[in-house]
């Protein structure tokens, strides 16, 4: 079993969290900060109850050296507006400065160190580099959900040398997503994106779990010409089309009906299109390509999804970014939204399922979770053990 911050007495001790703080920034601005305001109810938290707080935490890909564009003195600065407090910074991980920064911590106070990725030891899972960040605390708190399946200094490491536990915003990612293995029925999985090679282990840990599949996006495509279907100059996988076919072949045998669009909006070009229109059915003609799903899909995945009691979805129903072809994913998430408030539970993962909700202007208070993690939801609806969630167990 996890554990969780109700089983950690905070007071007087010093105490390292590991935050996902890989904000987007944009000439020197961070353009939003929901991964640093996910972060403050763990922080508050362990302030009130006494501790001093030594925040972790990546930025960007900066390959293992500073990169002057990826410090944390600006999530330091955000953060202590947030928080309505003096922030200190530490322009360093380990080294002389850090650990005379983090010696003279007080009760009540905030450290943030620099960017954890500066240093290669940090996804190289270094023995020494780990050590070094548990010499700073007396506890552990792994709250960078979006990070749990890396096998990293600071997500494996360190909670192999503290006593260890979750935060808040982790303690809520496995609530949630934990009902994705242990539905509540009817269960509807809504599977999107461009490439089907990442979805495929979620469609196989997810047969016979869910009653139904709805797919669009990108990597129905390769599924559509899997099933014998004309897809014009869509874009497809051609390495996985014999998985394609397979997947098609065991849903026959399964519990779980696998959809796929039945029309289409369909364009001459991506970039530059001068011909847009909706398909009469499921084949799309030469020199056209697939786009986004088409209306009759968008009505019926709708009805499958307001039948439902569960919701996964991941991946936008197509390409989103042009407001012509962002009508699927639309028409999608506004069912997740009436379903949520007919008392069913929403669970959304994927960086671009996320951009999308955002985008298209619908707030994620309407949906019943919105995961932090990309890589690390799919894992888990592939029914895999997180690394930095194993660590954790007690």
């Amino acid at each position: 079993m996890v554990k969780y911050l109700d089983r950690l007495s905070p007071s007087g001790k010093k105490i390292l969290i590991r935050c996902d703080f890989n904000v987007p920034i944009k000439n020197g601005c961070i353009e939003d900060d929901t991964r640093i305001r996910e972060a403050l109810p763990t922080i508050k938290e362990l302030l009130a109850g006494g501790a001093a707080v030594v925040l972790m935490s990546h930025l960007g890909r900066p390959a293992g050296k500073p990169v002057k564009e990826l410090s944390l003195s600006i999530v330091a600065d955000r953060l202590g507006e947030l928080i309505g407090a003096d922030v200190k910074f530490c322009p360093e991980t380990t080294g002389d400065k850090a650990v005379k920064m983090v010696a003279e911590l007080k009760v009540g106070q905030v450290l943030v160190l620099e960017n954890l990725r500066f240093d290669p030891g940090e996804k190289s899972n270094s023995d020494e580099l780990a050590g070094k960040f548990a010499e700073y605390a007396d506890v552990f708190v792994q709250e960078a959900f979006g990070t749990v399946h890396r096998e990293h200094a600071s997500i494996v490491g360190v909670p192999s040398l503290l006593p260890s536990y979750a935060g808040r915003l982790l303690q809520k990612e496995i609530n949630y997503l934990s009902k994705a293995l242990n539905p509540e029925y009817p269960f509807v999985v809504c599977l999107g994106g461009a490439k089907l090679e990442t979805k495929i282990p979620v469609i196989e840990n997810m047969m016979d779990k869910a009653d139904i599949i709805l797919i669009g996006g990108g990597m129905a495509y390769t599924l559509l010409k899997a099933k014998g279907n004309e897809i014009g100059d869509s874009l497809f996988d051609e390495s996985n089309l014999e998985t394609a076919e397979n997947i098609l072949k065991k849903s026959k045998k399964s519990k779980t009906s696998i959809e796929l669009p039945a029309d289409h909006v369909i364009a001459d070009s991506f970039e530059t299109p001068k011909k847009v229109e909706n398909t009469k059915d499921e084949d799309i003609s030469p020199g056209m390509m697939g786009v986004d799903i088409g209306e009759k899909t968008r009505k019926h995945y709708a009805d499958k999804i307001l039948s439902a009691s569960t919701i996964i979805f991941n991946g936008p129903m197509g390409i989103f970014e042009k407001e012509k072809f962002s009508g699927g994913t639309e028409a999608v998430i506004k069912a997740i939204i009436e379903a949520t408030a007919r008392s069913a539970s929403s669970i959304v993962g994927g960086g671009d399922t996320v951009s999308a909700i955002k985008k298209l202007g619908f707030g994620k208070d309407k949906l019943s979770h919105v995961s932090t993690g990309g890589g690390a939801s799919l894992k888990f609806f592939e029914g895999k053990e997180l690394p930095g969630i194993k660590i954790l167990d007690a």
